[in-house]
Parts: structure tokens; sequence; C-alpha cells
């Protein structure tokens, strides 16, 4: 395939986004196909690398106990694949993008406390090649259309 998606593809990739779990009978009738085709899509997605993996997204009794934020570093270009590497052994980090604008990357961090996420920005301020770090503590989120859990009834 030459990596075009038909609406069909589109329309199950929007259910897998929605629960990875949902069996293939389940996804089979509200595509209104046979389970069999659902099966051999999703083989395809995988195999063409559309669908690079599938994950777990926390629920809201933790996700509301959680401390979120947005931390701006800029960071020395020789440094930047030590830092990358360091940032990769730290849990609290669920986001590292490179970025353009007054910082050269965005973390996005998630701590149990504001007192760990104090000890953990202490830590990243100190990483060799970490020159600046600006962060701002995530209050609610507006929109979030990465984690659209379906209604429980």
């Amino acid at each position: 395939m030459d990596g075009r998606l038909d609406d069909l593809d589109r329309h199950l990739l929007s259910l897998l986004q929605a629960n990875a779990r949902e069996p293939a009978a389940n996804l089979a009738r509200k595509l209104k196909i046979a389970r069999t085709t659902v099966v051999a899509r999703i083989a395809r997605l995988e195999r063409e690398g559309i669908v690079a993996g599938y994950g777990v997204r926390l629920g809201h009794k933790l996700e509301h106990a959680a401390v979120r934020a947005i931390c701006g570093l800029s960071v020395n270009a020789k440094n930047a694949p030590a830092v990358i590497r360091a940032l990769e052994r730290v849990p609290e980090v669920e986001e590292l993008s490179a970025v353009s604008g007054q910082f050269d990357y965005m973390v996005f961090l998630r701590c149990d406390t504001p007192e760990k996420l104090d000890v953990l920005l202490d830590q990243l301020g100190q990483l060799d090649g970490i020159n600046q770090t600006q962060t701002s503590i995530v209050l609610s989120r507006k929109i979030d259309r990465r984690s659209a859990l379906p209604s429980v009834s």
C-alpha cells in the first residue's frame, strides 16, 4: 500500500484509538463488515507501520491525583543526545518533543505530588547540557483528543 487510508481504515483507526482492546467482533459490528476483514485490516495497518503499537491510558482516578507540568528546556546542542538519554530514564516524563521557538524541547511531566515535581525540576535543571528551564503547571485540560474514553454504561 502507498500509505493512503480509505474511509474504512480511518473509521477503524478511530475506534481503535478510543479502545484498542475492543474485540474484533464488536469492531466488525460497528463497521458493518466481517470480523475476518477487521482482523486482516488491523494486521495490514500494523505491518505497514500505520499502527505502531498499543498503550495504556490512565483512568480519571490516577489522572486527577497527579500533578502535571510542561517544562521548556534550552539545551546545549552537543549535549542534547545525553540529555535525551537521561530523560528517557525518568518515569515521570510522559513525552519529550523537539520544538521551535524560545526552547529546544518541551517535556511533559506527571508527578504524584507538588513536592515530587519540585524535586524533579531541580534534578532536570542540574543535568549537564540544560541551560534553562521554564515550567508551567497544568491546571486542567480543556480539550484532550488523545484520551477520549468511551462512555461506560
